[in-house]
């Protein structure tokens, strides 16, 4: 049996940076936002579904989905959001399914900033949630995206209010620290499921 952490959190809130905290104690990433990525690609039966949903101006001379131009249509529009959504999720969760079922350690980590919406939480042991302020989100996606004041707040108001994941939380991980002081948090919650978890003793 695999015990399966839910990981996620709003954009920009430090999901990554604990991902790779829960790697180097043992667990296996999977990270649905790269899976997403694959299963976009030039070829896929997803690839050709978003293209006619959101037209051939999308696409990057090589052929593939230009995922800024892509993001500048769905974070400007929620119905073109859900519909994108609609289109990848379900692809997406098989992916995900066939790579947990693959996974060589008894504890799997799913990381998806869609992982509630999307229903995948469903079928995790344990749902870990990231939070930061706005102010931090927003500084960070200027700083690490390139994208201007008003990109950030529009992409961070897309979302759903942060508090609406933390209150299904089993765990909540504040990233608005040092990084010493996030491992601390994800350390303590790491031991309290070892001790809870027959599948990660074994």
């Amino acid at each position: 049996m695999k015990w399966l952490i839910g990981l996620t959190g709003n954009i920009a809130t430090g999901k990554s940076t604990v991902a790779r905290m829960l790697a180097d104690l043992g667990a296996t990433v999977i990270d649905a936002d790269r899976v997403a990525h694959e299963v976009m690609r030039a070829g896929t039966p997803v690839h050709a579904a978003v293209v006619e949903a959101f037209g051939p101006e999308i696409l990057r001379p090589d052929g593939e989905i230009d995922r800024a131009r892509l993001g500048a249509i769905v974070f400007s529009d929620p119905a073109a959001l859900a519909r994108l959504e609609a289109i990848v999720h379900p692809a997406v969760g098989e992916e995900v399914a066939r790579r947990i079922a693959a996974a060589p350690t008894p504890v799997v980590v799913v990381e998806a900033i869609k992982l509630i919406e999307s229903g995948m939480a469903r079928i995790c042991h344990s749902l870990w949630v990231t939070t930061c302020p706005f102010e931090e989100q927003v500084r960070r996606l200027m700083a690490d995206r390139g994208l201007s004041r008003e990109e950030a707040e529009r992409r961070i108001r897309a979302q759903p209010p942060q508090e609406e994941k933390i209150a299904q939380a089993d765990v909540v991980i504040r990233t608005d620290t040092t990084l010493e002081e996030t491992r601390v948090q994800v350390e303590r919650a790491w031991r309290a499921l070892v001790k809870e978890s027959p599948a990660i003793k074994n």
